[in-house]
């Protein structure tokens, strides 16, 4: 069963993103139930910090669920799966307390864009990231998600990982800035307890203020449309043969247009 799990601890909300046996990759009602529990962490005024992490032995998150995109018939279809995907990071990036992500195994496409919608990545070393459109699925980013990468990872090493499609290790993100901390694995839970502390320990408005502060900052740069560019890429044959392809596992046949 594909769903978003949420569960109260003390002042700490954990967040577990779970579709068993697709890499915990994100269906409409998951992006829908992950939207209204950023939203009720808003409107309770006792919650001090927000853990996201992906159910047990699937990784992070593997993306949107590509057996979705089967149904599209025009590019607008991709605006508007695109403005929903990013009205859910708009309220994930303006939950008033921090929040944590939690990252074993990949974090790739959405799931990516989630985890650098977070204000602070842990990381085991098992961990990678990615959004390897360009042998995949043929799809592409919005300005929003773009800008939000190169805030976090830095410009060259965005582009990079997106115009070669490969996948950065923990390490590498971490020393691209995404990734706080790589821990070991059997160590992993016991510094998330020790971070969710830390942060539950400090004064609530400074760390709302301090992230009004980074998001006032980082407004400017995502503001740019690209729906234009948005609809030409979900409108083209590659895109129908990337998702043809995906879900027959074979290898996509490009032909630009």
């Amino acid at each position: 069963m594909a769903e978003v799990i949420a569960d109260r601890d003390g002042h700490a909300v954990h967040v577990v993103l779970s579709n068993p046996g697709r890499r915990n990759a994100l269906t409409w009602r998951m992006y829908e139930s992950l939207d209204e529990i950023l939203r009720s962490v808003n409107d309770d005024g006792t919650v001090r910090v927000v853990t996201v992490r992906g159910a047990s032995g699937d990784g992070f998150a593997a993306g949107t669920d590509v057996q979705q995109f089967a149904d599209f018939t025009s590019g607008d279809d991709g605006v508007a799966y695109e403005r929903r995907v990013g009205a859910v990071l708009h309220t994930l990036m303006s939950v008033r307390v921090p929040v944590v992500a939690v990252v074993d195994g990949p974090a790739v496409g959405a799931g990516l864009a989630i985890a650098a919608s977070c204000d602070v990545v842990l990381a085991s070393d098992d961990a990678t990231f990615g959004v390897p459109i360009g042998r995949t699925l043929g799809n592409c980013l919005t300005g929003e998600v773009m800008a939000q990468l190169q805030s976090r990872l830095g410009r060259s090493t965005t582009m990079a990982m997106l115009l070669t499609a490969t996948l950065l290790s923990a390490a590498d993100a971490a020393a691209a800035g995404l990734v706080h901390q790589v821990i070991a694995p059997a160590e992993l839970d016991t510094v998330v307890a020790d971070t969710v502390q830390r942060i539950a320990g400090c004064a609530p408005m400074t760390l709302a203020a301090l992230k009004e502060v980074d998001r006032r900052l980082h407004a400017p740069i995502s503001q740019v449309g690209t729906d234009d560019v948005v609809r030409e890429v979900y409108a083209s044959a590659d895109f129908t043969e990337g998702v043809q392809a995906f879900l027959e596992r074979r290898r996509p046949t490009w032909r630009g247009r």
